[in-house]
């Protein structure tokens, strides 16, 4: 289970598996700046799951991890107000040609990507006032 709580601020205490993640908002959004936002670590999250997979792919067929990264960025859209768009860069110096393709299908189908592919139900509920 993954559980977040308010720490103060806008500031949010995530914990997984016995880990925590604090995320916050930017000064000019009314919080701290001490942390990245919920959004900027969605967007992370897809792409650590991308360079996890290609660091794999590299390690499986016996070529270089070294100077493997990801790096993305995102647009806003709105209507309703949401991430619109994520561009992928994926730098693997130690990839081959003929590996290329085979590649490229397998980063293309990470889990989370495969999420946004094949949306969750998301099911919100509130748990009932303390008497």
């Amino acid at each position: 289970m993954i559980t977040v709580t308010h720490v103060r601020g806008d500031q949010l205490r995530i914990e997984v598996r016995g880990h925590e993640v604090v995320t916050d908002q930017p000064v000019e959004d009314g919080g701290d700046d001490t942390a990245p936002t919920p959004t900027e670590m969605f967007v992370s999250s897809l792409a650590a799951c991308v360079a996890f997979h290609a660091e794999r792919f590299l390690r499986r067929n016996g070529l270089p991890t070294d100077g493997m990264k990801v790096s993305c960025d995102y647009a806003w859209a709105e209507n309703p107000h949401r991430v619109g768009a994520i561009d992928l860069q994926v730098e693997a110096p130690g990839l081959t040609v003929a590996r290329r393709e085979a590649f490229s299908r397998v980063i293309g189908r990470c889990t989370v990507h495969n999420s946004l592919h094949q949306p969750p139900d998301v099911r919100v509920q509130v748990a009932p006032a303390a008497a």
